[in-house]
């Protein structure tokens, strides 16, 4: 696990955001896999960015997303499709058909599920995937329970992230479950950079990094996987050993 501290979360996107679209360029046919949340949105506005400069195409790229609200339609404007074209797929020229979501909608939870790990299966597996971190340590909408998940499925919000994700839906209830790619999914993919700001971070920042791995705190699965970025401003690091 490789862990930079920088002084901004302009920084932080900058630097993210550039092994992505360095990749992206030697790699053209790339398979990316993208989060959502505050975190994550100035390495997309960097992304944004290299390509309006002519500097990378998204065309060939194929994109898959870690999670989605169960029972909530993709037009909704909470749902994390709508994010993602709001903050990223509506400003660079990834290919509509080459977007994939878990659909929250599926009256059949289970084979939608099944039908999204094998259609990452069949693109061959996701070359960089990247991950914010919940108030708990989970990553993705894997919450803390008693066993690491293994491929896609449905979970129940926790109260905690239900608390914290509520602030987004002002006029409707919040879904009380979602879709969510699974720990061992996530651990497959080649190479994880994981975006973590702010002081309400930094326990669960500190969990994944010097604590033990356990389920408890999802997010320190990561310890086991040899290719992670981590990239942390000084208010979400301020509870580790780091420097």
């Amino acid at each position: 696990m490789r862990t930079v501290i920088c002084g901004s979360k302009s920084e932080i996107g900058k630097l993210a955001g550039k092994i992505l679209c360095d990749y992206v360029k030697a790699n053209p046919k790339a398979v990316l896999g993208f989060a959502t949340g505050a975190s994550p949105i100035p390495a997309y506005d960097s992304i944004v960015e290299e390509y309006k400069k002519g500097g990378v195409s998204f065309k060939e790229v194929v994109t898959f997303n870690l999670d989605e609200y169960s029972g909530l339609a993709r037009e909704h404007k909470n749902s994390y499709y709508s994010f993602m074209q709001e903050n990223l797929f509506s400003k660079i020229d990834v290919r509509p058909e080459n977007i994939n979501f878990l659909n929250g909608s599926a009256e059949n939870w289970a084979s939608e599920c099944e039908r999204y790990s094998k259609a990452i299966r069949d693109a061959g597996g996701i070359d960089i995937q990247i991950l914010g971190i919940g108030h708990n340590g989970h990553i993705g909408f894997n919450e803390p329970g008693e066993t690491f998940s293994g491929d896609a499925y449905r979970v129940k919000l926790t109260d905690s992230t239900i608390a914290a994700n509520s602030v987004y839906f002002e006029d409707s209830l919040m879904p009380r479950y979602a879709l969510t790619m699974g720990t061992k999914q996530i651990m497959e993919c080649r190479h994880i950079i994981l975006i973590a700001t702010g002081e309400g971070k930094a326990e669960a920042v500190r969990a994944m990094i010097n604590g033990k791995v356990t389920p408890m705190c999802p997010a320190s699965v990561l310890q086991n996987h040899d290719n992670v970025d981590v990239f942390l401003d000084e208010d979400a690091a301020g509870l580790t050993d780091l420097g």
